[in-house]
Parts: C-alpha cells; sequence; structure tokens
C-alpha cells in the first residue's frame, strides 16, 4: 500500500539532487522563533543539538522573538531581502505571506523518501497551513480555549460543576449564583475581543465571514455580542475594566475572584499555583459548540538557499518524536499532532496523565468543535476593526446593532480596498 507523503515541490530537482551533498556541508539554517519564550529556550536548544547530531553537516542558528514584536522584525527582513531559512507563522499571519508568494511550497505525492506519513498531524491544522490548494508549512503546535471553574466557589454557592451539556443559558444561571461584588467574586470572565467573538459568533450559529461576502451584521451575530456584553452591562456577572484594577483574567481567576474564567490551555502550570481547587470543561454553546483553533507552523522562505536542509529542519519540529515529548514534558503547547499518533508516541497518556486540571481529555474533546478565525491579506486591520466596534459596544458608546452595522461597512471597504 503506497503511504502519501509531504515532500518539498520546487526543491528537488535533479540540479538540487546533484548539488545536495556539496551545499550542505556546512549549511546553516537561520530559524526564527515566537513560542520560545524565556522558560522554554533551554528546551529548544536541546532539541537543536538532538537534530545537529542527527543531521553533522547542518547547524541551526535561532533567534527566539517576543510576538509582540516578530512580525515587525520578519516583514523587515523579508523586505530587505534577507529572511530566515525557517521561520514560524500563526493561522492568522499565514496567509499573509502565502499569498505574497514569500514562501516555498510543500506538496503532496506518492514519491519522495524523506516526507512525512500521511495521518501524522492534527487535519485541520494541516490544513490550515494550505493556501490555494498547495502546503506552505507544518504545523508544529497547537492550543485552544477552554473553560476554567473554581471548584470551590462553586461549592460554597450550592452550584453545580459545568458538564458537557451546557449551554450559554447555564453558564448565566450559574454566573449569577456565583457573583458577590461584596465579597469581590464574580460568575465569570470572558474577553469582549475579536478572539472571542468570531468563535462566539460560530456558536450561536453564526460565524464572522469576510469572503467570497461579508458577513458580519447578522442575527446570530448580534445575539452572539450580547452574550459577550450583557454579562458585563445587563446580567453583571463579569467585572468592569474598574472592578478588574488593572489585573489581567487569569490573575484574577487565581486569586479566587473569579467562578469561571474563558482562557487557553497555556494556562494550565500558572494556575497550579492557586489555593482552590480547579478544573475545566469544554467550552459550552448555543445553537452549536465552537472553540478555538490556534496553530502555529514551520514554513520555509521561498528566497532560502538552502530547502533541503531546510525541509530537514521543519520535518524534525512538525513531526519528530522527541519534539513531541519535549512539548508534553515541559507544557510547551501541544505538538499538532494526529490523536493516532500521539497514541502510537506514547504522548497521549503523559499529557492526560501530568496532573491538574484533571478533566485534561476536555482539551481534546474541544478539538471536534474548533472553528478557524475569518483571515484577509491585511489581518491586523481586519482584527483592528472589529476589535474597535466590539469596544465600543462593550463601553455602552454604541448599540450592539450599531458596533456590528458599523463593522460590517469598514470590514466590506477593506476587503474591497485589497
Amino acid at each position: 500500500m503506497h503511504r502519501l507523503k509531504l515532500t518539498l515541490m520546487s526543491v528537488f530537482t535533479v540540479t538540487a539532487m546533484v548539488l545536495a551533498g556539496s551545499a550542505l556541508a556546512q549549511t546553516t539554517i537561520n530559524y526564527y522563533t515566537f513560542t520560545t519564550d524565556q522558560p522554554h529556550v533551554g528546551t529548544l536548544k536541546s532539541l537543536i543539538s538532538d537534530f545537529e547530531a542527527q543531521n553533522p553537516d547542518i547547524k541551526i542558528q535561532y533567534t527566539a522573538i517576543p510576538f509582540d514584536n516578530y512580525f515587525t522584525k520578519l516583514q523587515t527582513d523579508f523586505a530587505a531581502g534577507n529572511p530566515p531559512d525557517v521561520f514560524e507563522l500563526n493561522y492568522e499571519n499565514f496567509v499573509t505571506f502565502a499569498s505574497r508568494g514569500t514562501l516555498a511550497p510543500l506538496t503532496q505525492d506518492m514519491a519522495g523518501s524523506d516526507g512525512v506519513e500521511s495521518g501524522t498531524f492534527y487535519d485541520a491544522a494541516l490544513k490550515a497551513f494550505a493556501y490555494q490548494g498547495t502546503q506552505y508549512g507544518l504545523p508544529i503546535t497547537f492550543s485552544t480555549v477552554v473553560l476554567f471553574y473554581n471548584k470551590d466557589l462553586f461549592d460554597a454557592a450550592g452550584v453545580a460543576y459545568p458538564t458537557s451539556d451546557w449551554t450559554w443559558s447555564d453558564v448565566i444561571a450559574a454566573a449569577k449564583k456565583l457573583t458577590d461584588p461584596s465579597k469581590r467574586v464574580w460568575g465569570i470572565y470572558q474577553p469582549i475581543q475579536f478572539w472571542e467573538f468570531y468563535k462566539v459568533a460560530a456558536q450561536a450559529g453564526g460565524g464572522l465571514e469576510v469572503s467570497p461576502e461579508v458577513k458580519i451584521d447578522t442575527p446570530a451575530n448580534r445575539r452572539a455580542l450580547h452574550y459577550l456584553v450583557d454579562k458585563v452591562r445587563t446580567d453583571e456577572v463579569m467585572p468592569t475594566d474598574a472592578q478588574l484594577s488593572g489585573v489581567a483574567n487569569e490573575d484574577f481567576f487565581l486569586a479566587g475572584h473569579l467562578g469561571m474564567d474563558v482562557s487557553g490551555i497555556w494556562m494550565f502550570d500558572k494556575f497550579k499555583a492557586a489555593k482552590f481547587d480547579w478544573d475545566i470543561a469544554v467550552e459550552p454553546g448555543d445553537a452549536q459548540k465552537a472553540t478555538h483553533f490556534f496553530a502555529n507552523a514551520a514554513a520555509i522562505a521561498q528566497k532560502s538557499a538552502h530547502k533541503e536542509a531546510a525541509w530537514k529542519w521543519v520535518k524534525f519540529l512538525a513531526s519528530a518524536q522527541a519534539v513531541g515529548k519535549a512539548r508534553i514534558d515541559t507544557s510547551w503547547e501541544l505538538p499538532a499532532l494526529s490523536v493516532e499518533r500521539l497514541k502510537a508516541d506514547g504522548l497521549m497518556q503523559a499529557y492526560l496523565s501530568k496532573g491538574k486540571p484533571a478533566n485534561r481529555q476536555a482539551v481534546f474533546e474541544s478539538l471536534k468543535y474548533a472553528v478557524t478565525p475569518p483571515v484577509v491579506a491585511d489581518q491586523p486591520k481586519l482584527q483592528d476593526i472589529i476589535n474597535q466596534e466590539l469596544q465600543a459596544a462593550s463601553l455602552g458608546s454604541k448599540t450592539v446593532e450599531q458596533a456590528l452595522a458599523d463593522a460590517q461597512k469598514r470590514v466590506e471597504a477593506l476587503v474591497q480596498n485589497q
């Protein structure tokens, strides 16, 4: 039986094959990363050492850049004609780079001895980094958002813990019982911003669409924004910015002031310091369930002079068992591997048995409902427009209806001008 392989399309020419031996003799691959924060630099160095031991003719020179500065640095280097050979891209910015022809293509064929077996990756993560039918990146990590809850506060209020059957109405009902401003306790915190709204809109049975036509101001999306905004302005089960007093919602939860917090699985390690019992559940929906999809990939610059060596590093980052184990052992996001591959490599059980939260299975359950955000070539502008209108609704300077009507018009103009 043939196995489907992922291989570089344009680099395995006869000439490249002939030159490979000499080209790789002293090859240095420049690699840019934004997922390697300070606690994980040592892990990356160790993985680089493993890779270089397996590939003694390749040296990896890494540059770790904070996310806030990463894409400015990357775009500057591309504009200067000096891009890194390999670099990380998140899903939201991927389309911008792919549409400009700056990425080396990957493709599927039945040949290629240096490919990656079919079924290696979580399918949605792999597809996220294809553009107009061509694969341009291999997914290296994924994460999602879940409903965190303070079990001690639930017990004190006599409220049953969240279950997989919960809907928005259950969230609001529980939040009202949990809220006690005199004790600085609120039922829930859920951000009112682009990343939250696109998913909540999908939960309402709607969703943000920008192609082939813009669909933002819809009945389902209005109901979704009311669900977010009314927690603060009507139901008063969520703290205002003034009540937060500049404290991040995750820190507010950690201090015992929130019954529920909608946040990412990257908070697991931080919340281990909590002095109360807590757990997670798949986020409740309304018309349907929908959860966040965050994924990062490794891509190769089209202008790289070392595509064959770069491919080996990309493949290692994305699919090597040692990398997957290191990510789980150090809580460095999750490898974007399929459930079957995680099980085969012993990584699934390792993740589920790491301790709090007890219901880690909810992370994988959430993947069944993952929805991707809308993307356009000028992604930062799209997000700015949506965030500005959402903020206006949350502050009460615009109604929900007016905010979405204005967002619709502004995004239509954005898309038409691209």
